[in-house]
């Protein structure tokens, strides 16, 4: 059965077809002004939910790559540290070995020794070294300094005995130690003999008049051990570097993925609205033959 078409069904058609083609035009437009393929998810679920993914991987990436940062700190501030540290022993190494010369006088001891007290002064300050208000070689206790100049009597000590590590989370399930086992820095072996009373006692003989030769074994195991600490340390640091240079790439690799989801390809855009623009002109010609002429055409 023939369907009849009344001149309200062909106006109607004409102005849906006629919105829809506007519609087209203004999606576009806004992609062209945007350049973006959606301004909300609607508009595309897919590219929403792929582009809210991710932001989250780039977010992560990017606090990831803070605690980086935060960790090559205080590696740096450690091994430049442990370096100052080193020179002072070598100095001290030195001034044993000159204490045992038998031409040096007992006033030439008493001054070395001064001058000992001063280097112990030294190292006791970069035992308290801070970065951003925090001990590096406190361990976890990062508020408390680990070195007291009133223990020990008043000659000044190394009293902290944390031991702890600090991990930093850099990547899923990654994570990298960013400060060291100062123990076995300036504990080592242990409390009772460790470097700031093996100093002490360098004074004490050399104050004394006396030379102090019996210590340089002490010292030197004091040094190697701290050589092999510094050697641990940059083996973090280099760690430490390719971590960050792979979270570089990766932030570089989201952002791709993120623009290649989300960006409109402006190219494609201004061709299809140059084409949907010649659609809608033909689409006004045609309406207006179809629309049938009226009372007042003819009263003209």
């Amino acid at each position: 059965m023939a369907v009849r078409v009344t001149q309200n069904m062909l106006n109607s058609n004409m102005l849906r077809n006629l919105h829809q083609s506007m519609r087209n035009m203004d999606n576009l437009q806004e992609q062209l002004a945007s350049g973006k393929k959606i301004s909300k998810p609607s508009d595309d679920p897919v590219v929403a939910a792929r582009g809210m993914f991710y932001r989250s991987s780039l977010m992560e990436n990017d606090q990831y790559k803070r605690n980086v940062d935060e960790a090559q700190s205080w590696l740096d501030m450690t091994d430049s540290t442990m370096d100052e540290v080193g020179n002072v022993l070598k100095r001290i190494k030195e001034l044993l070995i000159y204490s045992g010369d038998g031409a040096v006088s007992p006033d030439d001891l008493k001054t070395m020794g001064s001058e000992v007290q001063e280097l112990k002064n030294h190292l006791g300050s970069l035992a308290n070294q801070q970065i951003n208000g925090k001990y590096i070689f406190a361990g976890t206790d990062t508020n408390k300094a680990p070195y007291d100049a009133t223990a020990n009597g008043g000659k000044g000590d190394f009293v902290s005995t944390n031991s702890s590590l600090i991990d930093l989370e850099v990547s899923q399930n990654v994570f990298v130690t960013s400060n060291i086992n100062a123990q076995k820095v300036f504990n080592y072996p242990d409390n009772a003999n460790n470097l700031f009373k093996k100093l002490d006692g360098i004074i004490t003989e050399l104050s004394n008049g006396r030379n102090a030769t019996q210590f340089q074994t002490s010292i030197d195991q004091q040094y190697d051990k701290l050589l092999a600490e510094r050697a641990s340390l940059g083996a973090s640091v280099n760690r430490v570097e390719l971590i960050a240079e792979r979270l570089n790439s990766q932030g570089v690799n989201i952002n791709e993925l993120m623009a290649a989801n989300e960006d409109a390809d402006m190219a494609k855009v201004m061709t299809n609205l140059k084409t949907q623009e010649s659609v809608h002109s033909a689409a006004l010609g045609s309406g207006a033959r179809i629309i049938q002429p009226t009372l007042l055409d003819f009263l003209r």
